[in-house]
């Protein structure tokens, strides 16, 4: 069985420093991966599973897929936004009235008791 080469002979090598994360070493892998189908795809020495692969992700079902994804990730954000916001009020009214409670000649000490 022929052995495979870890980095394809034609890409430059060059000495990179260690990933400082988990992440960043899947984000080099995975730019090394891309890079290699790439250039098997170029050459015409894509296996049938790799070619079908890269034409599901261009196909009009698969880009739905990601504006959906996109749509539901800006929706959550909408409602971690309004969550924060509307404990940023409760903070605000909670204020107010200690400020009232004060200003109405009740002092600090009774704060507890309505709470």
């Amino acid at each position: 069985m022929k052995r495979l080469q870890a980095v394809d002979s034609s890409l430059p090598k060059r000495r990179r420093k260690p990933a400082e994360s988990s992440e960043e070493q899947e984000n080099r892998m995975i730019s090394l991966a891309m890079a290699l189908a790439e250039k098997k795809m170029i050459d015409g020495t894509a296996s049938n599973q790799m070619i079908c692969y890269y034409l599901r992700l261009g196909s009009s079902e698969e880009r739905l897929k990601r504006q959906m994804m996109e749509k539901q990730k800006e929706l959550i954000d909408a409602k971690t936004e309004t969550l924060k916001s509307a404990q940023r009020t409760e903070e605000l009214y909670a204020n107010a009235l200690k400020a009232m409670r004060r200003y109405g000649g009740r002092g600090e000490e009774d704060d507890d008791e309505d709470i």
